[in-house]
């Protein structure tokens, strides 16, 4: 476990020992009194001190008045993040999962900025839940801001440009870059906010005027510190890495470059790291190969192109650009699975029967030779609207379809009837125009080419995670743990007012959750309850132990399919090498979860980046749409009003509590509604309405809706 593991001399004394001493006494301890009951003499006072700064510091003890320590626990104190509130107030997030969150009032926050970590009191109990203040920061999390650059009488400052940063920049002069006022800048924090003095810091970029279009992925990137350029000596690395692979390199290969072979990816795709092949057997059963990119054979562990990539964590995909994982060198051309060249790859073989029943896989690394670049719309116009020209041009792969729409049908009934989730939520594709405008905003097509590789990458993935964990290798897993009681209890709650009875469930088994959404497909209610069933579900994450897919249904996952633009993904790659070559693996479970949590975190920052720049798109689209009128559906209720998803567009607005006059209304938590006082008209999720346009906000990414109607 890294430093928490380190061991004070002589006496072999852990960190473990440490806590467990605390969690006896009942009261906090001097150092002198830790010494004397952990039987240790006066000279290793010194290596205590740095234990007991190192627990501090993770916040796991607390040194108080009179140099005394004692634990968070006992002194009704937490470890969290802050997550503020653009209205002052703010939340501590607890680190151990399962705690309530600790409400901070404006005053209470004192110097902690949004993200932080720190120690916060609780101070009082309430219906509402708990409250209290902050009393320490452990760890800064911002380090830079971007905002806009504003001129005061006598001085420079910068107003952040996430509201949930509370606290304007002081930008002294000589540090403003020659900013002019109304830009947007990256502002890098020089002094941390105090009791008596707001933040400063020196302007670092200027990104330019918020009209520009091009400005919306910039503010990103420096918002969420995103990578931008690689290192020169991992451009270096890509450089000197042959084209196409030599002869030498086949040997101990698999050759299936005489089996037609093929890979199904979006138009936009550039980055093509899985292939598919697909025989019938004598016996009339199915074998499925699918194969991915050897990337770990042209990255190697330790070298400047896999430190980076790991720093990264996974590629970054935006409307308009990519920021990927490897340079272009790789990603686009050495690893990437082109039409009509020898390309080396690790397979996963499947093997079924007649009906599509599993009957058992084997690895190998391979070569291969792909045919044919097929995009999901080709496959699409093949199979289900039976396209004469395109069956004619692609007639040699026909058959090879063919058979995969079948195996894919087949999987996908198995993984229903174990209770895989299915969410039919459509995703947002956002159309850019020459100048980088807008020009729409569509729903993202989920077809049958989708689902059959959707259902071929779980079933590699799944083969992998088996394979490795029936070995009892260490490994890195693709985990989804089971949703909380209290969530399950609320969704429950929530489909029984539409009409739907759950049954009772003590293992919380994903198949009665799936039967809710199997009942409301094609009805109206069915968005929201895939909605609310969503949000009641946890993150899924990496994790060094296996804990199942609940999502999935699956008793073990990895990511083993994406390594051009997946970290987890090369690891496993890796790992499954060396097992296959009989190898020590030479990796700790304990070195394995520190790197789980660090691509758990790039994930999700990755994830919270592509959200905020379709948000971004989506406001200014509407920017000049003030005065139009939608259809749209309830997507969301709140105590001071509802939010608003269009129909057509996938664009999102407020309808504000203010702008309701017909009657006083009041937030049912428990229905997701709010209702009319005197007249019982509700607001619902899941509620047709019709909308006015009625404000866009650029800055604050806000759009408003007044109510024309509700059916």
């Amino acid at each position: 476990m890294g430093r928490k593991e380190k061991k004070i001399k002589r006496q072999n004394i852990t960190i473990a020992d440490i806590l467990r001493l605390m969690e006896d006494e009942d009261r906090p301890l001097l150092l002198r009194e830790i010494l004397q009951r952990l039987g240790l003499a006066k000279e290793e006072r010194r290596p205590l001190r740095e234990r007991m700064r190192d627990l501090a510091d993770e916040g796991r003890v607390v040194k108080i008045r009179g140099n005394r320590y004692g634990l968070l626990a006992k002194m009704n104190l937490v470890s969290g993040r802050v997550r503020c509130h653009p209205d002052g107030y703010g939340f501590v997030i607890p680190e151990q999962e399962g705690e309530e969150d600790i409400f901070i009032g404006p005053r209470h926050l004192k110097e902690a900025m949004h993200g932080d970590r720190v120690v916060a009191r609780v101070e009082s109990i309430r219906k509402k839940g708990k409250e209290g203040r902050i009393i320490r920061i452990l760890e800064r999390k911002i380090r830079r801001i971007v905002g806009k650059f504003v001129k005061g009488k006598n001085y420079f400052y910068v107003i952040p440009e996430d509201e949930k940063i509370l606290q304007e920049v002081f930008i002294p002069e000589g540090e403003t870059k020659r900013a002019r006022p109304n830009q947007i800048v990256v502002v890098e924090i020089t002094q941390y906010p105090t009791d008596r003095a707001r933040p400063e810091g020196r302007v670092t970029h200027i990104l330019g005027y918020p009209g520009d279009p091009e400005i919306e992925p910039q503010i990103i990137i420096h918002k969420y510190d995103l990578p931008q350029r690689f290192s020169p000596s991992a451009l270096k690395e890509a450089k000197a890495l042959a084209a196409d692979p030599s002869p030498q390199e086949y040997k101990n290969r698999v050759d299936l470059r005489d089996t037609p072979t093929f890979t199904i990816d979006g138009e936009k795709a550039r980055d093509f790291d899985d292939a598919v092949s697909i025989e019938e057997e004598h016996d009339g059963g199915i074998k499925l190969y699918v194969s991915i990119s050897d990337v770990s054979h042209y990255v190697k562990q330790g070298t400047s192109l896999d430190e980076e990539a790991y720093l990264r964590g996974t590629s970054i995909y935006f409307p308009d650009r990519a920021i990927p994982m490897f340079p272009p060198e790789l990603s686009n051309e050495i690893c990437c699975l082109h039409p009509r060249v020898d390309r080396l790859t690790l397979t996963v073989e499947l093997k079924f029967d007649a009906n599509g029943e599993a009957r058992g896989y084997r690895f190998y690394p391979s070569i291969i030779h792909s045919s044919e670049r097929l995009t999901y719309t080709i496959v699409k116009r093949i199979l289900l609207d039976e396209d004469e020209e395109l069956r004619e041009r692609y007639q040699l792969l026909l058959p090879s379809l063919k058979r995969m729409a079948f195996l894919a049908q087949r999987l996908r009934q198995k993984r229903m009837e174990r209770g895989t989730l299915d969410f039919d939520l459509p995703e947002p594709e956002v159309i850019l125009d020459l100048q980088g405008e807008t020009e729409e905003i569509i729903r993202s097509e989920r077809n049958l080419a989708h689902q059959m590789i959707e259902e071929f990458m779980i079933a590699a993935n799944e083969a992998v995670a088996r394979f490795i964990e029936e070995r009892n290798i260490p490994s890195i897993y693709r985990i989804h743990e089971p949703p909380s009681p209290e969530a399950i209890g609320k969704f429950q709650g929530f489909v029984s007012h539409l009409g739907y009875m759950m049954r009772k469930d003590p293992d919380h088994s994903p198949k009665e959750l799936q039967r809710i959404l199997t009942e409301a497909k094609g009805r109206p209610e069915e968005h929201v309850i895939n909605h609310i069933l969503l949000r009641s579900m946890k993150w899924a994450k990496y994790s060094s132990k296996n804990q199942g897919h609940f999502g999935l249904a699956s008793e073990a996952y990895t990511h083993f399919t994406s390594p051009i633009r997946r970290y987890p993904d090369l690891m496993v790659h890796r790992l499954l090498k060396k097992v296959l070559a009989n190898q020590e693996t030479g990796v700790s479970e304990e070195e394995l979860a520190r790197k789980a949590d660090h691509l758990s975190q790039r994930e999700r920052v990755a994830m919270e980046a592509e959200r905020e720049i379709l948000d971004r798109y989506r406001v200014r689209f509407m920017k000049d749409k003030i005065g139009e009128e939608f259809s749209g559906v309830v997507s969301s209720v709140m105590p001071f009003g509802f939010f608003v998803e269009l129909k057509d567009i996938f664009v999102e607005g407020l309808v504000r509590l203010t702008s309701l006059h017909d009657d006083y209304y009041h937030y049912h938590e428990d229905r997701y509604c709010l209702m009319g006082e005197r007249t019982h008209k509700r607001f619902r999720v899941g509620d047709p309405v019709s909308v006015r346009v009625e404000r866009v906000d650029l800055e604050r990414r806000h759009i408003d809706f007044g109510l024309i109607s509700n059916r």
